[in-house]
This record gives structure tokens, sequence and C-alpha cells, in this order.
């Protein structure tokens, strides 16, 4: 309800006034023949005119009617009334079920509160019932389906037949059951998609041990178990994520503090620990929950975020991951995302439909000629239909059927190129917008390169170094760190007297090269880069082993994995010049010498990369020197 009312100014000698409830729909009418108008105020408070009927009960002559009944319906009121039930009526049929946050026990799925979707993946468009009208529909949206049909159903009227009715229908029918088929064997090529992707196998972890079931069969609170055989420090993982937001970097994750310390896979179901997690929504870099373990006193409470998650449609790159179902199917992130498949029509079926509409305008004008001709005598309105319909093979409808049938061919062809092996054909309607692309935008070059990073030059200051004088800082390094060996076996060796001594070094040369060993030393230390092993299996466990990885820091196996390409680059450049990273975890991390020993830092704080400081920066602590 509005705050007041607005009057309309109204003439003096006018018969007829109206204002309006600015609130309501309701429309009044006041019917006043005085002079005496003037006097009314031009606003007036809902109050007033709602509570205080003396007010316009004053007004000389001046009765409200109101509009009801058959004079509403007249006036306007059916359209509101069609309007509101229409809107009803797709209001109910696109109803939605409220997403709402969700509490998850872990490994008991009987125990959620509410029913959730299955895990189940549906990208038809189309089922039994609706397909025939559906195809059908979106044939006669264009110009010359239709209008072949109107010329068609025009044949069942005798003064309007030209011919046999089977010259009409038979062309007709052709094109309409060629697009079927072709829509037809899309819908069998999806849903042979689908029934691939719900019939994937994972293995669930139950209170029997591990069990394999489909990809629809999964739940909200089932334990599932994720494999790669590659070693990485316990407590995380790797997952890629290129199907989903197309970054091919990898990218860490962590797990669930409090359940690290469990001896067995199995103690997971005699823990009661639930998770509480926020409604599903589309951002895919975003997530806010908790997890409570109750079986402890006090109860253990974690937050959880992004770094906690492994989104439906991202690979596990490195170590195993068990993790419990949060949302199946349409309440994915994946899912979510995807907007609903719509029938995608080609430039050149646009293109169809404007020459058809100007072949029929060119057409008309012809048929009006020839009844012009004629004297527009006698019943001139049927002759010129008839000459329509005379003059309807201008508009060729075999051109469908070849265009039907050509895309159909592009893309068998495209499918059986050799030189693109593996490419998926998922729309036979427009193939040939292939020929028109012109320009290939991309948001980055790493879409379209190898994007791969190579460090090539380091600034200190005013000194330069290339590519050509990589050696130099190497040899700057072996030295640093002989000296500091040299220095370390010196203090633990006993106090005599030593042979004599060699002249220390000019202090300039020792300045350059502290310079260079600080800052590769510290390109070494700040990044987030983990290097990830390829783990040695037992033949018949089929298990890395982790104790013989965790000594094993050979080159030959080892890999360098980050979110970022230029850490990766950092690091690969400081193990060239001789330092090298050969373990990281989550609180820690290791640098190999040129002279093969052990360093190993403590992480205290790390300072992220973001866009206002446009640095990262790491707090470490030496620990211990092997």
């Amino acid at each position: 309800m509005a705050d007041s009312i607005r009057l309309n100014p109204v003439r003096k000698n006018s018969r007829k006034t109206a204002y309006y409830n600015a609130g309501r729909p309701t429309r009044y009418q006041i019917e006043d023949e005085s002079s005496n108008l003037d006097q009314m105020p031009l606003m007036m408070s809902e109050e007033a005119f709602e509570n205080n009927e003396s007010d316009y009960q004053t007004l000389p002559r001046a009765r409200v009617s109101q509009k009801t009944g058959l004079g509403w319906f007249l006036c306007g009121g059916w359209k509101v009334l069609c309007t509101s039930c229409c809107e009803c009526l797709v209001h109910t049929c696109r109803r939605k079920k409220e997403l709402k946050v969700r509490t998850v026990w872990l490994g008991h799925p009987e125990k959620c509160e509410e029913k959730y979707p299955k895990n189940a993946i549906k990208n038809q468009k189309y089922n039994i019932v609706t397909f025939v009208p559906g195809v059908l529909y979106q044939q006669f949206k264009f110009f010359l389906n239709l209008y072949f049909l109107v010329v068609a159903c025009s044949q069942f009227v005798p003064s309007l037949k030209i011919g046999y009715l089977y010259t009409y229908w038979a062309p007709l029918g052709f094109v309409l059951a060629v697009t079927m088929v072709r829509e037809a064997v899309d819908e069998v090529r999806r849903c042979r998609r689908d029934k691939e992707m719900n019939s994937q196998l994972y293995s669930k972890l139950t209170v029997r041990g591990k069990v394999q079931v489909k990809s629809s069969d999964i739940q909200v609170g089932d334990l599932i178990i994720v494999e790669k055989i590659m070693f990485c420090f316990p407590g995380s993982c790797f997952i890629r994520t290129d199907q989903l937001d197309g970054e091919t970097d990898w990218k860490l994750r962590i797990t669930v503090a409090c359940t690290q310390r469990l001896p067995a896979l199995g103690d997971l179901f005699s823990v009661s620990a639930y998770v509480y997690a926020q409604k599903p929504q589309l951002d895919i870099h975003s997530f806010e929950g908790n997890f409570t373990r109750e079986d402890c006193d006090p109860p253990i409470h974690e937050s959880l975020s992004i770094e906690n998650t492994l989104w439906a449609s991202t690979v596990v790159a490195s170590g195993t991951v068990i993790g419990v179902v949060i949302y199946t199917g349409k309440e994915m992130r994946s899912v979510l995302n995807t907007s609903q498949s719509k029938n995608k029509v080609g430039l050149l079926d646009l293109e169809l439909n404007r020459l058809t509409k100007a072949l029929f305008l060119a057409q008309v004008v012809l048929s009006v000629v020839m009844v012009a001709l004629q004297g527009f005598l006698g019943p001139w309105f049927r002759n010129l239909f008839r000459f329509v319909v005379l003059f309807s093979y201008i508009i060729p409808i075999s051109l469908r059927v070849n265009l039907d049938m050509g895309k159909s061919a592009y893309g068998w062809m495209i499918m059986k190129d050799e030189n693109i092996p593996g490419t998926v054909v998922r729309t036979s309607t427009i193939p040939e917008e292939l020929g028109r692309l012109v320009y290939l935008l991309t948001d980055k070059t790493g879409t379209l390169t190898q994007n791969e990073m190579v460090f090539k030059r380091l600034h200190l200051g005013t000194v330069s170094y290339g590519m050509d004088t990589m050696d130099e800082i190497q040899s700057h390094i072996i030295q640093s760190y002989a000296q500091v060996s040299v220095q370390s076996n010196g203090n633990s060796a006993s106090s005599t007297p030593s042979c004599k001594s060699q002249p220390p070094a000019p202090k300039v040369r020792k300045s350059v090269s502290s310079r260079i060993h600080k800052a590769v030393k510290a390109i070494a230390l700040c990044h987030n880069v983990t290097p990830v092993y390829e783990s040695r299996v037992n033949g018949a466990s089929a298990e890395p082993e982790s104790t013989e990885a965790d000594q094993d820091f050979s080159d030959d196996n080892r890999t360098y994995q980050a979110s970022s390409p230029d850490d990766v680059a950092l690091v690969r450049w400081t193990e060239s010049v001789g330092l090298t990273l050969v373990n990281r975890d989550l609180t820690s991390l290791q640098l190999k010498t040129p002279a093969g020993h052990i360093l190993t830092y403590y992480i205290l704080q790390i300072f992220p990369f973001t866009s206002e400081s446009k640095r990262m920066g790491i707090i470490v602590r030496v620990v211990k020197n092997i």
C-alpha cells in the first residue's frame, strides 16, 4: 500500500474524473457535474481517505462506483485473469526444490534428514512422449516448413485444391522424416554418453570393506575412494580441474586433520562425525562448511574451505583420497553451472529462412500480377490463393533435405578424420559453422600454447645474469655451500692448529657470491611448489611404499606440481643451478645442496600472492642440516 493517493488534476467543467488507488488494482470513478471540484485537495493521505469518510462525503454530489463482475471482465479483466493463470501454471510446472544447508554423517546415508537427488547425469532433450511434438515444434518454427504445411493443408479445401494430395504431403513428410531421424540419432548418442557416465565404477568404503558401485548409485553420505598411484605427502593430494574450469595446473587439496590419526580405514565407521555444509551454489571457487567429531571429549570442530573439496569432473592427479559425498545429481557444481540444453540453430539456417521469406514475397507479387491481368473479376481472392499454390514450387523444399543430410555427413567425416582422432560431435545441427570461423578468441595464452614458463634472467641491482651466464651462478652456489660444509667440519673437529691458512677471497667477490647465494635460496624457498614422486608398486598389494619414497630423492622419478606455472619455473631453475627442492609438506620443506646435503626448513607463515601486493612471502626456520 502506498503512503499517499494521488488525484489527477481535473478541469472545472469536466464531467468525469478518475483517481486510482496506488496500492490496489481496483479502479474507481468519481462522477461529478458540479463546478466546485477546485475545492477538492490534490493530495489526500491514505488514512484520511479510508478512515475519515466525512471528508469525501462532503464532496458535492460525488458518488463512488467500482467496476465488478461482467464490466470488469470486459474492460480488461480477462487479460489479467489469463495472465495470472498462465503464470501460475508455468510456476507449477517449473517449480524447483529449494536448496538448503545440509548435515551429512560420515558413512551413514540413512541418517540424511532430506531426500537428495540421484547421482545420475541426464543430458537428453526429449523422451518417448515429447520427442515427436518437440521435433515438430522446432521444425515448424522455420518459415520454410510452416509455409509448406499451410500449402499442404489448403489442399483439403475443394475450391483451392490443385492436383493430388500426395504431391504436397509426400515431400513435406519426407523432409520431416529425415529431420526426425537425424534428431533421433543425436538423442541416442546423448543417451549412450549419459549411460556411460552413470555406469562408471567407483570404490565405496563400507563396514565390510571396499565394494564397487556405479556412479548413479552413489548417495549423499557415502565414503568414496579415489586412487592415483603417485606419492604425495600425507594429508594432501593434487587434482586437475581442466574439465571444470579449463585450468591445466594442478591444485593442492588438504584433508581434515582429526581424521588422519585413525589407524585403519574401517575406523571411520566407528567415528561419530558429520559435515555441516552450505547449500549448493554455482561458485566453484568457494565452499563453507564445518566438520564435527562428537565421540571426543570435548567435541572437535574444524572449519572447511575450498581446499578440502573435490568437485565432480575433477581428476585426482596424485595421492589416494577418501571423501564423503556432499552433493549429488542436479545439486553438483558442474551440473549447476551447465545451462539447459537448447536446440542450436546455425547462421545458414537463419539465412535460408530469410531467403524463403523473400521468395514468398516475390511469389505473392507474381500472383497479384496474374490476378490483375484478369481485372480482379469474379472470386479474385480465391484465384490469388490458387496462384500462390501454383507458384509454391519457386521455393525448393528439397533444399532443406539436402542441408540436413549434408550436416549429418559432415559430422560423420569429422569423427572419422585421422588428423583429429578422438573428436566427438555432440550435435549434428551446426557442423557447417566451423567453416565460418575467422578469429579464435581466448582469455589467456595457456589455452593455445604449451603453457610452459622458463626462467631466463636474474637481476641483482646493477648486475644481470642471462642464459649464457647461468654456469657462473652455479659456480657461486657450489662455492657457497662448499664453504659452509668446510666450516661445519672445522667446528666439529678438534681444536688443533691447522696448516697454513689460505688467504681470504677478495671482499667484492665474497659480496657478489653472498648476494647470489641469498637470492637463489630465497627463490628456492618462496613458492607453493610440491615435489611429487612416482611410487614403487608391489606386485601383490599394489600400494605405494611411502617409507621408501620418503627417502628416495632421486631426480629420475620427481616432478614438480603447483597451481601456477611461474612457481614451477622458478624451482626448476634453482634445481639447474644446484639447489633442489626434494620434499615438502604442510609444515616443512627440504632442499638438497650441490654436495648432497639435505637442508630442512620449518614453515612458520606463508603470505600468499595477491593482486594488490603483487608478491608472496614466507617465514621459515632452519630445523636441521643433514
